[in-house]
């Protein structure tokens, strides 16, 4: 049996994790630069806020209707989520983090130890609120599959507390036959349409589907799924995880820059997230991409992209930074205000297998990029940092509703009164 643990709005229920005020009022969080609403709770919903709303065009409304607006508080959501799935990995020997708050456990282990799945859900979700005052829900099933339509149940129908266990085929049936093939995971706009097309409306339509026999244009992807809506595990997580080839940071700015000292600590900015994802997977550099451009809705748009090789790769944070300072001169440009940069580190090869080289032995300090590391994550993101990055950054992604981040800034840290 499988369980999928899935936080309630998960950006929403973090920012009332430190303001219990705020529990039971409707809230929406922004993205990137204050753009659009990419997180509701139920009660912004109820009340017709959509995702992906440009806020400007919701803004008059959230004020009349009082709705507590935030901008995105990464730091903290990354925090919480970590200690959150740290609570959930002790239900299990077998845990796989899905995404910030989804995680699947696997109970084939420990199945025999737990006599009663559903009281077992239950503890599952009072720990996660003792511990992190997250409220998640919680299902069950056979695979990951009907773990996820369960969750679906446990979140979205009432009367199941949270908690939904699909171990019972007379149960699992009357669910198909309530639920369309658009709640089941996998299941995107296009097939969904297909399927509608070729007269299969419910989920139990769909899980009685000849799989030998699939009407023309559905590929073998929707044949896994209809064999774990029938109980047949065809869905695993992978033990070990794929370095990634390429890793990439890019973002939007707050404020245009038109000046070359503040492209360059933009890009460094870029360069120190990247190094540390390319450090925490052991992965060296061979080539290092940045590029800068202004809004393609500009008069005249533009875009600038360099190239610099390395020999031997590297992850050394330094080491790139002063590439980039040495050829910043390659992407500024006089007039251009700039709206977008970004860094990629191409060519990725595997620290522990890289050959060396007799005439370019290795120009970094390892030593200094661990400690910087573990600096970081003890005390937060840029606790340390390299000036190149500068002291005031006017350029940052714009979040002019930011909440504190109460557990990784020193200075956000809640005061209390006894």
């Amino acid at each position: 049996m499988f369980a999928l643990v899935d936080a309630n709005s998960f950006y929403c229920s973090a920012e009332q994790v430190f303001r219990p005020e705020w529990r039971g009022k409707p809230i929406v969080v922004l993205s990137n630069n204050d753009g659009c609403i990419v997180a509701a709770n139920k009660q912004a919903s109820a009340l017709g806020i959509e995702k992906f709303k440009p806020f400007y065009k919701v803004r008059e409304f959230c004020e009349q209707a009082g709705i507590i607006v935030c901008s995105s508080n990464y730091e903290l959501y990354a925090d919480l989520s970590h200690k959150m799935m740290q609570v959930i990995g002790r239900f299990s020997p077998s845990q796989h983090i899905y995404s910030i708050d989804e995680s699947f456990l696997n109970f084939d282990d420990c199945q025999l130890a737990i006599p009663d799945l559903v009281l077992h859900a239950q503890k599952i979700r009072k720990a996660v609120w003792k511990e992190t005052r997250l409220p998640v829900c919680v299902g069950i099933g056979k695979t990951l599959t009907l773990a996820k339509v369960a969750n679906h149940v446990a979140k979205k129908w009432p009367g199941f507390n949270g908690v939904c266990v699909l171990d019972d085929e007379c149960f699992k049936k009357s669910v198909f036959q309530k639920l369309t093939p658009s709640d089941v995971w996998g299941i995107g706009r296009k097939t969904n349409t297909k399927l509608s097309q070729n007269g299969i409306s419910t989920v139990q339509q769909l899980s009685q589907l000849n799989m030998r026999y699939l009407p023309s244009g559905f590929n073998v992807e929707l044949n896994r799924t209809i064999r774990e809506l029938n109980g047949e595990s065809c869905k695993t997580w992978d033990g070990v995880r794929a370095n990634k080839l390429q890793i990439f940071s890019t973002r939007s700015l707050g404020k245009r820059i038109m000046e070359s000292e503040h492209l360059n600590q933009a890009l460094a900015k870029h360069v120190t997230i990247a190094t540390v994802k390319a450090r925490d997977q052991h992965s060296l550099c061979s080539t290092l991409m940045a590029f800068a451009a202004n809004s393609p809705f500009d008069d005249s748009p533009c875009s600038y992209k360099i190239l610099i090789s390395f020999n031997p790769p590297t992850n050394d944070t330094a080491q790139l930074l002063n590439a980039i300072s040495d050829n910043i001169h390659r992407l500024f440009k006089p007039g251009v205000a700039y709206y977008r940069v970004g860094i990629g580190l191409l060519d990725l090869s595997c620290e522990q297998h890289q050959q060396g080289d007799l005439f370019n032995p290795p120009q970094g300090n390892n030593a200094l990029m661990e400690v910087f590391d573990k600096i970081n994550q003890r005390y937060g993101n840029d606790c340390a940092f390299f000036a190149a990055q500068g002291l005031d950054q006017k350029w940052l992604m714009r979040r002019d509703l930011l909440t504190p981040q109460y557990t990784t800034n020193w200075k956000h840290i809640p005061d209390i009164s006894c």
